[in-house]
């Protein structure tokens, strides 16, 4: 095999931020992954309490790519909540019922058209923030729901749309597959760009060092990211209350990943390399 070869054989890599926005905890760590470690790429909640302090952090970092993290639950909605009545509760926040909601959305007419509102909101609230929209997913992937998704195609369209992450990871239960099928094939006919493998899910809130060595000595082939929920501090929210975040924090600045990603992948610079590095 010559060096091009073997160059071209290795697996590549997104490393992500979920969350962007949320704190100024997580903004910050953030930064610090960006500037001193081996982040790349953050998703923004666009109506979370940070989102301007995020927005402004990224403008400072050009090397950070910036996508839409969607948030349909467990958040506060970028509409004010009496436009959209039937996605939120009595406090104005989407609520955690992510089974109960998603049978609304695809049997209700009138849910799917505040839902459609919703998602056109935060679509728009990116797009006035003058960042490039890097890629988008969904805060706990409620984009594997098809009404969701069906959504985020055909507003995204609108406002650049060109990468979303295909949330499989290799220890995912079976009865996902025909979900994640159906969803890499609409991405697919979509021509919108998605990674091949993803890591975070089972480890969610636990991406400590030696997990993050671990992924990175058994990345498949392809293009796989990595996603975390890094911040400056622990206990953030209580939906979030045993997330080890600094814990995570730490693991992108750690010498032994930076080490480890150089000898063993390509780190890719969020999804706008994907069609460069399928090329």
């Amino acid at each position: 095999m010559s060096m091009k070869d073997a160059h071209a054989a290795r697996p590549r890599l997104i490393v992500t931020a979920d969350d962007f926005g949320l704190h100024e905890a997580v903004n910050d760590a953030v930064e610090q992954g960006c500037r001193n470690g081996v982040l790349r790429a953050a998703s923004l909640m666009v109506a979370a309490p940070a989102a301007a302090d995020a927005v402004a952090r990224a403008k400072r970092l050009p090397e950070l790519a910036v996508g839409l993290h969607l948030v349909l639950a467990d958040g506060t909605p970028m509409l004010p909540p009496a436009q959209v009545p039937d996605l939120v509760g009595a406090d104005g926040r989407f609520g955690s019922n992510m089974a109960r909601d998603g049978v609304k959305f695809f049997f209700l007419p009138h849910v799917r058209r505040q839902l459609a509102a919703e998602i056109r909101a935060q679509f728009e609230a990116f797009a006035a923030t003058g960042l490039v929209l890097d890629h988008v997913n969904a805060h706990k992937h409620f984009h594997l729901h098809p009404t969701v998704l069906s959504l985020i195609l055909s507003i995204g369209r609108q406002h650049g749309l060109k990468a979303v992450r295909l949330p499989v990871e290799p220890s995912m239960p079976g009865w996902l597959k025909p979900w994640l099928n159906l969803m890499r094939w609409r991405l697919e006919r979509n021509g919108i760009a998605h990674n091949d493998h993803v890591f975070g899910i089972s480890h969610s809130g636990g991406m400590d060092e030696a997990t993050v060595l671990e992924i990175i000595d058994t990345l498949p082939a392809g293009i796989s990211e990595m996603y975390l929920h890094p911040a400056a501090r622990n206990q953030l929210t209580p939906s979030m209350a045993e997330y080890r975040h600094t814990d995570e924090l730490a693991a992108l600045l750690s010498p032994a990943v930076g080490a480890r990603v150089a000898e063993r992948c390509e780190l890719l610079p969020g999804f706008g390399g994907l069609r460069t590095a399928r090329a």
